[in-house]
C-alpha cells in the first residue's frame, strides 16, 4: 500500500483544529414555541413582577389576620379579575387559588380551617399576617434576569418565556448536518443482500448522535463510488445543511474518493489521527462549512463522531459545555492496548458507594463491531506511548449523558 500523504496528528491537536475553525451559527430571532433545544444568544429579563398582584396560594377566605370572632363574608374574589373590594375588620372574602387577594386583607385561610354559615365565618386556626399570600414580585422581579445568554431552551425554559410574556426569542439555531454514507456495496436496511453487500447501519446511526448532540440531521442518502454522484450528494448538502458528515471513502483504497475531493475543492486541515478506531478521520471546510469525514466501520464512525464532532456541532450551537465529561476511573481487569496510538475502547462504568467509578470493557473491541457500543456508557481513553493496564489501574474515561 502506498504511503499516506497525509500526517497523523494527535487526538488533542485535531480537536483543537476543529474547534478553531468551527463558530457558532449567527443568532436568529425565533417564536419561542420553535426555540426549544436552541441556545439562548442573550439574557432574558422580566418586564413585569410575578405576581403581578398578592396572590392567593390556596382555595379559602381572605380577611385581616388580627381579627377575632366570626366574619361577615362581603363578596367573592376568584382568579382572572380584581373584584374591586377592600375589606375592613370583621370582613372576609372568597378567594380561589391564584386570585387577587382583595384590598385590605394581609391573609387567606384555607377552607379546611373554617366553617361558613348563614353569611358568616369562623377561622379555626390561628393566623399572621402574609399567610398563603404570594407578595407582588416574589417569584420574578421586574426587571430580573430569568435566563442567561448561553442557557438552552428545554420544557421549563420554554416555561419561563412564556411566564415573562417573551413571544420572541435570539437564539443560536440548531446546525443542520448533512449526513450521506458511501460504497456500493451498501443498501439500506429494507433490502435484501447480495453477495458483497452490507446494509447501511452507519447512515442511521450518525443521524440519531446528530439529534442526541442538539442538531438535525438531514438524510443525503448513500453515494455510490463515482465522483460524479459524490459531487452531486455534496452539493445537495451544501445547500440544506451548515454541515457534511460523510461515512466511507477515506482510507488509501482506489475508491476513496472524499478525501481527493475535499483537497480538490475546500480546505483539507487533517487527513489522520492518531487515534484507534478512527485513524483516517478527515476533517476540513467546503465553502466554509464543516466537512467530517469519517471512517466506514460503524464503530470507528461512531466513536469519532462522540470524541471530535460532538464538540463541534455544539459550538455551532452556541453551547459553552462542548465535550463529555471526563473522569478517572478503575479498571476492573487487564486491558490490553498498543502504544502506537490513543485508544478508545468501548466500557461499561459503575460508580460505586464511595463515589468512585469502576470500569470494565465490552468485550472485543473490533471497529467493525457495533455490538461493543451496546450498552456501553463511556470511552477508556488509553493514551499513545503506554503499553497494557493491568487490572486496579487507573484511567481516564469519557463518559456518556446516561451515566
Amino acid at each position: 500500500m502506498p504511503e499516506s500523504p497525509y500526517p497523523m496528528i494527535p487526538v488533542d491537536e485535531a480537536i483543537a483544529i476543529i474547534l478553531r475553525e468551527v463558530h457558532p451559527l449567527p443568532a436568529q430571532s425565533l417564536p419561542f414555541t420553535e426555540a426549544a433545544g436552541c441556545v439562548l444568544a442573550e439574557p432574558v429579563r422580566a418586564d413585569d413582577p410575578l405576581p403581578p398582584f398578592p396572590a392567593s396560594t390556596v382555595d379559602g377566605y381572605a380577611l385581616i389576620a388580627a381579627d377575632h370572632g366570626p366574619r361577615r363574608i362581603v363578596g367573592d374574589q376568584m382568579a382572572g379579575y380584581v373584584a374591586g373590594m377592600r375589606l375592613s375588620a370583621g370582613e372576609a372574602a372568597r378567594v380561589t387559588t391564584g386570585a387577587p387577594v382583595p384590598s385590605g386583607a394581609d391573609a387567606v385561610v384555607m377552607v379546611e380551617d373554617t366553617q361558613e354559615q348563614d353569611g358568616l365565618l369562623t377561622v379555626n386556626a390561628s393566623l399572621s399576617a402574609g399567610d398563603n399570600i404570594r407578595p407582588v414580585g416574589s417569584d420574578i422581579a421586574a426587571g430580573e434576569t430569568v435566563l442567561e445568554k448561553g442557557t438552552l431552551l428545554r420544557a421549563a425554559e420554554i416555561g419561563l418565556l412564556a411566564t415573562v410574556g417573551r413571544a420572541v426569542v435570539r437564539v443560536h439555531p440548531r446546525p443542520r448536518v448533512g449526513v450521506m454514507s458511501t460504497g456500493d456495496e451498501v443498501v439500506e436496511p429494507g433490502q435484501p443482500l447480495q453477495p458483497g453487500q452490507i446494509r447501511d447501519a452507519n447512515r442511521y446511526a450518525l443521524m440519531e448522535a446528530v439529534r442526541q448532540a442538539g442538531g438535525i440531521p438531514v438524510d443525503l442518502g448513500i453515494v455510490r463510488d463515482r465522483e460524479d454522484a459524490l459531487a452531486r450528494t455534496i452539493e445537495r448538502g451544501l445547500a440544506e445543511a451548515d454541515a457534511l458528515l460523510t461515512s466511507g471513502g477515506v482510507s488509501m483504497g482506489q475508491l476513496d474518493l472524499v478525501k481527493p475531493y475535499l483537497a480538490r475543492h475546500g480546505v483539507l486541515h487533517f487527513g489522520r489521527i492518531r487515534a484507534k478506531p478512527g485513524k483516517p478521520l478527515t476533517f476540513g471546510l467546503l465553502r466554509g462549512k464543516p466537512f467530517f469525514a469519517l471512517p466506514g466501520n460503524p464503530v470507528s464512525a461512531l466513536v469519532t463522531f462522540e470524541v471530535f464532532v460532538r464538540p463541534a456541532l455544539r459550538q455551532m450551537a452556541g453551547h459553552a459545555d462542548l465535550h463529555h465529561p471526563r473522569r478517572p476511573v478503575t479498571l476492573a481487569h487487564a486491558v490490553r492496548h498498543h502504544p502506537d496510538r490513543t485508544e478508545f475502547q468501548r466500557a461499561i462504568i459503575t460508580p460505586r458507594a464511595d463515589g468512585t467509578l469502576t470500569a470494565a470493557t465490552t468485550g472485543g473491541q473490533q471497529s467493525s463491531r457495533l455490538l461493543s457500543l451496546r450498552g456501553a456508557n463511556g470511552l477508556l481513553i488509553l493514551p499513545h506511548s503506554q503499553g497494557d493496564f493491568p487490572a486496579g489501574a487507573q484511567v481516564e474515561a469519557m463518559l456518556f449523558d446516561c451515566l
